[in-house]
């Protein structure tokens, strides 16, 4: 048996755009400066992310909140980098871009109880 009837015998490995999109909220959610969006409904929400390519290459855009006053640029800039970096650390597909776009910039909230 050689190498190529083992690597033939393993079969194929395909990793679902949810565990992508996950990782990818994940990793934006962890990102110093980003917070999440309290919602009357739904409680407290983080990131969004989608998820499009095929093969293993992705292009990921993903939808956050940062801290106010954040330097938004190098936020954005961390933001890119680190989700870039662990979708390709975890899953092993080539990231081509991160589009970030900003839809909040919340205060640090004081608890209303102490």
């Amino acid at each position: 048996m050689t190498d190529q009837d083992d690597r033939d015998d393993r079969g194929a490995l395909r990793i679902d755009p949810v565990v992508v999109r996950k990782i990818a909220e994940h990793a934006a959610d962890t990102a110093p400066g980003t917070t999440s969006v309290r919602r009357k409904l739904i409680g407290s929400h983080g990131s969004s992310a989608t998820v499009t390519g095929a093969g293993d290459t992705v292009s990921l855009r993903v939808d956050l909140a940062l801290h106010y006053p954040a330097k938004v640029r190098e936020v954005v800039s961390d933001v890119r980098a680190k989700v870039s970096e662990e979708v390709e650390r975890i899953t092993s597909y080539r990231v081509l871009g991160v589009d970030v776009t900003v839809s909040a910039l919340l205060p640090a909230t004081r608890p209303r109880v102490e």
